[in-house]
């Protein structure tokens, strides 16, 4: 598939990627790289992704389950990944198969590794999870004792546990929180050491917003998501002294017809706008929902076309939306909108939708073609 063909296309710049990846490496130069690729890499394309992170130097990648894991596999992929969610314990024997890492916070699935490792003769890595705030997965953390004796119960033979790890709740807004979940984990952390012994070689909990924001908590790794695709995880962020992130991803589509209507006509299902009086024209473009074009932008956001953001005009459909032009405009069936990218950030459509960027990039389908650029 190429531009010429395509009806709508992403392209994903790997050189904008290197360049977030050396900024955001040079703000934790003592730590190692976890190069998050879940979700498809935020819907940039896991394994090309994870392929460029590996050649520049990364030194873990991270998905969210155990068939992104596999897929890294599939596709030759050799570097350590770590599953950052659950997987159920009869699907041990496929992690330890993986060499893959797992997060590990309940005794039933430390147990099935152990047992899945030690039939095979190996030895599982896994990372410790504790919940210091953020009330999703992990051992409660609010008190280092108790959280301590069940972590360190986790620990049992056949098990490597490499790594140890929380995950800030709001680390992007609240310093006052995000500091006190650092807190409830180095107090953790120290309690398994002095009372158990047990030290990890692998500490983290700072993703985007911690990296960007408190080089306090960087620990022996950084975790960055949604910056390593160059975009802030607030706005706040880009204000601070630090990287300038390059956004990796942008969406286009082709205009398939240019149409004059007559006044009053009324636009697209529900008939929720019309082109007024005097009438109007409008530019269809082969993109809709069912591409990630969130139906929630109708009437409301826009599209770069013909050196303007152009509104869109009526509901978006599933295959399609329609956006308004002037009598005089050229615009002509081919012309390429920019849907996001270089002079529509994402950022607009996010706030426009009520949403955040990380959602508009993961909407992004698989239909939609890849175009990888500096490959």
């Amino acid at each position: 598939m190429t531009r010429e063909t395509a009806r709508t296309w992403a392209e994903v710049s790997l050189g904008n990627l290197e360049h977030n990846y050396r900024d955001l490496r040079a703000c934790a130069p003592d730590s190692r790289f976890l190069g998050t690729v879940k979700a498809n890499a935020y819907g940039h394309g896991a394994v090309p992704i994870a392929r460029r992170l590996v050649e520049l130097g990364t030194d873990y990648l991270a998905v969210a389950c155990l068939d992104e894991a596999a897929q890294l596999r599939k596709a030759g992929i050799t570097a350590p990944i770590l599953i950052l969610g659950d997987t159920p314990p009869e699907l041990a024997a496929e992690v330890v198969d993986l060499d893959a890492t797992q997060t590990v916070f309940t005794p039933e699935l430390a147990r099935a590794l152990s047992e899945a490792a030690g039939a095979a003769g190996k030895r599982a890595k896994v990372h410790l999870k504790a919940d210091t705030g953020m009330s999703r997965l992990g051992v409660l953390a609010h008190d280092p004792e108790p959280a301590a004796e069940a972590l360190i119960q986790l620990c049992l033979p056949h098990l490597e546990p490499e790594g140890i790890f929380t995950h800030f709740a709001d680390a992007d807004g609240d310093e006052e929180y995000t500091m006190l979940q650092f807190t409830r984990f180095l107090d953790v952390l120290k309690e398994l050491e002095e009372k158990y012994g047990r030290t990890f070689e692998i500490r983290h909990c700072a993703a985007s917003a911690a990296v960007l924001n408190y080089p306090c908590t960087h620990m022996d790794m950084v975790r960055p998501g949604i910056a390593l695709y160059g975009h802030y995880p607030d706005p706040f962020c880009e204000g601070l002294d630090g990287p300038g992130l390059k956004p990796v991803m942008s969406l286009y589509s082709r205009v398939a017809a240019v149409r004059d209507f007559p006044g009053d006509t009324p636009v697209s299902y529900g008939c929720t706008a019309s082109l007024g009086g005097q009438g109007g024209r409008l530019a269809v473009l082969p993109i809709g929902y069912a591409d990630g074009f969130h139906r929630v932008l109708s009437n409301e956001s826009g599209v770069w076309l013909d050196g303007e953001c152009r509104q869109i005009i009526g509901r978006v459909c599933m295959d399609m939306c329609m956006v308004g032009l002037p009598a005089s405009s050229p615009v002509k069936r081919g012309a390429v909108a920019e849907v996001f990218g270089p002079r529509l950030p994402i950022e607009r459509h996010a706030k426009t939708a009520g949403t955040i960027s990380y959602e508009l990039l993961c909407a992004v389908a698989p239909r939609v073609p890849r175009i990888y650029l500096d490959a």
